[in-house]
């Protein structure tokens, strides 16, 4: 079974949350994020338990919004020349950040982000919205960066950012009290200079557990199905498969895992 039919079922299946109702009850900007690579058939049987209605504390619904399960973005991250985004994360570095237009396509939606980590490893998300013709690279989204990483890491925002790579995938997200688990499948991830894309794996779903604490019981689930969490970003793993000259070794096993030999 592909990852896009494991996911759809499990969306199907489960009772539905309102947009209003997540933000309400587990919006997360503040958050600890996990990755995991999973097999679409393990991660019917791990969802299968999330949305049971004997989990504990109740079961994950399924954010529905307009009567869609399952959502379109579009995202166009932005760094500098040198990929200093990049190479803070390969690198380690406990400050850093990303940048990134983010479109929800099925409503048109656009939001300028800024994605923060802080010294804990939490991950703080800080956005305006972008309307009409706006863009990342206008003066009010430039001066909105530049105030939130000197208040947040204490540091000049770069002087000059481009358009580094873009990513296209379908999200369904399952929603808990404090907790949200994003399914992402169909990843497509673009190279804005040369024009080349990386497709995803078809049989594996990108799950992301994000809660107000450390490890969380969806991630002990995980983990009881031999599933552990992957070195990989959306960002990182598509710049490590789109330009192989990098240095990104940290990246290389989840990179040939999500892209094949695209490396």
């Amino acid at each position: 079974m592909t990852a896009v039919r494991a996911v759809a079922r499990v969306a199907e299946d489960a009772a539905p949350i309102s947009l209003a109702e997540v933000n309400e009850r587990a919006q997360l900007l503040t958050r600890f994020d996990r990755k995991y690579l999973v097999p679409a058939s393990v991660f019917l049987s791990v969802a299968g338990r999330l949305t049971d209605s004997r989990w504990p504390g109740g079961p994950f619904r399924v954010l529905a919004i307009g009567g869609r399960r399952a959502f379109r973005y579009h995202s166009v991250y932005y760094d500098t020349l040198e990929l200093r985004s990049f190479h803070d994360h390969r690198q380690g570095r406990r400050l850093r950040f990303k940048i990134r237009e983010r479109v929800y396509e099925d409503s048109g939606e656009r939001q300028f982000e800024v994605k923060l980590k802080g010294g804990r490893g939490d991950t703080v998300k800080r956005r305006r919205a972008l309307t009409g013709a706006d863009t990342p690279l206008d003066a009010r989204c430039r001066a909105y960066l530049a105030e939130t990483l000197r208040r947040a890491h204490g540091v000049d925002a770069p002087m000059i950012l481009c358009p580094s790579i873009t990513t296209d995938y379908l999200r369904t997200t399952l929603v808990a009290d404090g907790e949200r688990v994003t399914c992402d499948v169909g990843l497509v991830c673009g190279d804005p200079r040369t024009g080349r894309a990386v497709h995803g794996d078809a049989a594996l779903v990108l799950v992301e557990t994000k809660s107000a604490g450390h490890l969380s019981d969806v991630d002990r689930l995980l983990h009881a199905h031999g599933v552990r969490p992957a070195v990989f970003t959306k960002y990182c793993g598509a710049l490590a498969a789109l330009r192989p000259t990098l240095p990104a070794n940290r990246w290389r096993r989840a990179v040939r895992r999500v892209f094949g030999e695209a490396e």
